[in-house]
């Protein structure tokens, strides 16, 4: 029996790069322009054990690169200092989230040693300052050598968990000539991909929002979507100016997509998340007063909540309208208020104890009882 003649070795040619994937795809077998490689089949792939991969900060940071991006001044710095201070200390960050010691590099690119003194002895307060946490203010553009020189510091500390750059301006280097905007930006991100991937570890770069907002916080990102599409995750801090609390939006390949409410405090520099929904901290303080409070007293009515929270009744009632028009609140039988998706099972009348024998079922003349 003649068996077929074994096929002679494909040449070893470049990998196709995405502009020319459908040339490749769609070309003569027999000129073989370019190979798949690292190819498995799905049976494979379900065979095969990994490690679950590292975490700087469990289901917010994890190990590849991420974008932590933020208006002027909104407080990323403080934010990016405090989680190297936490991580490398093994505390927890934003004061509720266990974290694995491990070393941290700070690239504070901004800055200079005094003001980091200064900075770090609000953040740390009585606590010992970690040796654990190496800061720098200067490195060299990313390529020019940049990725190498962090590559080197991984070498000397193999059990590091997270490397901050702040910002990613100062570190990203000049464009190749010709390239395009979008290929730059990719291509900047990209170096410092490569280094978090071939360690294994957790690389956050500091950046800037555009000034004009979207509905999708992602398309706030400065430059083109190459920052953000090559980043393994995208984190944008938005808080309104002059206000303590705000919001991480979080979303990414390894990262579940979500929002975690903080609230910043400047006497000691920390960014803490906070209880309850992000939706509750980016409107008015009113009205999270009152979502907050029939949140766990569902069936209110808007003198009890009024009482409950220390506002007036008038203005309780009138918010309580409004937010019934958004679709914030829904209406129970006498005047009462809920959270939509919370029951409540035993309609409230009273800051402390139920009273449904007076009245009609109307909270008309009950909430004109002491409204001064």
């Amino acid at each position: 029996m003649t068996h077929a003649p074994e096929p002679a070795e494909r040449p070893a040619l470049r990998v196709a790069g995405p502009d020319d994937a459908a040339a490749v795809l769609s070309a003569d077998r027999q000129r073989e322009p370019g190979r798949i490689r690292s190819s498995w089949t799905a049976a494979d792939i379900m065979a095969m054990e990994f490690a679950p991969p590292k975490w700087a900060v469990p289901g917010v940071i994890s190990e590849g690169f991420s974008l932590l991006c933020g208006p002027p001044k909104v407080g990323k710095s403080w934010m990016s200092l405090g989680l190297g201070v936490d991580v490398a200390r093994g505390d927890r960050a934003f004061g509720t989230i266990d974290v694995e010691a491990g070393p941290v590099l700070y690239l504070a690119l901004e800055d200079t040693a005094r003001r980091l003194q200064n900075r770090l002895r609000k953040v740390l307060g009585d606590r010992p300052a970690p040796a654990g946490l190496t800061l720098a203010t200067q490195c060299p553009p990313l390529p020019q050598g940049g990725d190498q020189a962090i590559a080197a510091w991984l070498d000397r500390h193999p059990g590091a968990r997270l490397v901050i750059i702040d910002v990613f301006a100062k570190l990203r280097g000049n464009s190749a000539p010709g390239a395009s905007a979008y290929d730059a930006d990719y291509a900047a991100v990209g170096r410092a991909k490569k280094v978090a991937d071939d360690y294994g570890v957790a690389v956050v770069a500091v950046h800037h929002v555009r000034k004009a907002g979207a509905e999708d916080f992602l398309s706030e990102v400065s430059g083109t979507n190459g920052l953000a599409g090559a980043a393994d995750a995208t984190l944008v801090l938005k808080r309104a100016r002059n206000q303590g609390d705000g919001v991480l939006h979080v979303t990414g390949r390894d990262v579940d997509e979500a929002e975690y409410p903080l609230a910043f405090d400047p006497s000691d520099g920390a960014w803490r998340m906070l209880d309850g929904p992000a939706e509750d901290h980016k409107i008015s303080d009113t009205r999270v007063k009152i979502l907050r409070w029939l949140r766990s007293t569902p069936g209110s009515t808007p003198k009890s909540i009024a009482e409950g929270v220390g506002l007036k009744a008038d203005t309780v009632r009138q918010t309580c309208s409004r937010m019934l028009a958004d679709g914030q609140l829904a209406a129970e039988p006498g005047g009462r208020y809920r959270v939509p998706g919370v029951t409540a099972v035993t309609p409230v009348t009273g800051v402390t104890q139920p009273d449904l024998t007076c009245g009609n079922g109307s909270d008309s003349v009950s909430d004109s009882e002491g409204d001064d």
